[in-house]
């Protein structure tokens, strides 16, 4: 993990380049070589891909007086990723297809209309209880967001990983759900064949989660905000 060097032409550097990628921690920079997966995918990963490419060429299909109203919005989106100097901001392109794969995880894939971006609330989530049914692990979720902005546009996505009690917290084996209901009421995730997914002890379990808010009138997503639970069935 060699540490990048500053240079008076690159000061910091971000993401990927040729066999080189570039990554942060604890405030530093440091390169290494750049993965290539070997492996097709999971079905859910291809899934992914072939929304991003009816993404791709939905914005390819654009007129560019359309793209151009994108482009005008981009200023006012800052990026999700380093650095958060309040300077940086993406593309109208990537505005566009933050919107397009917001639709699509709300089960609404369409092309969205051009409009600037909307930061989302703040939320806190908490996870209340926990039945099975039929087979089918049902967790009740609250997103804890104000009645004084209009609650009910925002759907809750989280991707969850359930294990013993005292376990570390990590991102393998997560899995990604769109609650029922809306974010006016408390909301159900139901998980059919849940231990297909994770084995755990069901008198007491923890819960990892990372969930954003989903807006569905614009299609634009919040940030993560991760929330570990224990509950008990």
């Amino acid at each position: 993990m060699p540490m990048y060097r500053p240079s008076i032409l690159l000061s910091d550097a971000y993401g990927s380049a040729g066999d080189v990628t570039f990554y942060h921690r604890n405030g530093r920079c440091y390169t290494r070589r750049r993965v290539k997966a070997s492996y097709p995918g999971t079905p859910a990963q291809l899934e992914h891909l072939a929304v991003h490419r009816r993404a791709m060429a939905a914005w390819a299909s654009l007129d560019s007086e359309i793209q151009e109203q994108w482009n005008a919005y981009e200023v006012t989106a800052e990026p999700h990723r380093p650095p958060f100097d309040h300077k940086a901001h993406i593309s109208g392109n990537n505005l566009f297809m933050s919107a397009y794969h917001g639709f699509a995880l709300l089960g609404n894939e369409h092309i969205p209309q051009a409009q600037p971006f909307q930061a989302l609330p703040p939320f806190n989530v908490s996870f209340c209880d926990a039945v099975v049914k039929d087979g089918t692990l049902r967790l009740s979720i609250d997103a804890h967001v104000s009645s004084e902005i209009q609650p009910e546009r925002y759907r809750l996505c989280a991707r969850l990983r359930i294990m013993d009690s005292g376990r570390g917290y990590g991102v393998r084996g997560m899995r990604g759900f769109l609650a029922e209901g809306d974010c006016s009421q408390l909301m159900t995730i139901s998980i059919p064949g849940y231990n297909d997914y994770w084995s755990f002890n069901e008198d007491c379990f923890q819960i990892q989660a990372m969930c954003i808010l989903l807006d569905s009138i614009t299609g634009f997503r919040s940030q993560y905000q991760r929330t570990i639970a224990v509950l008990s069935l």
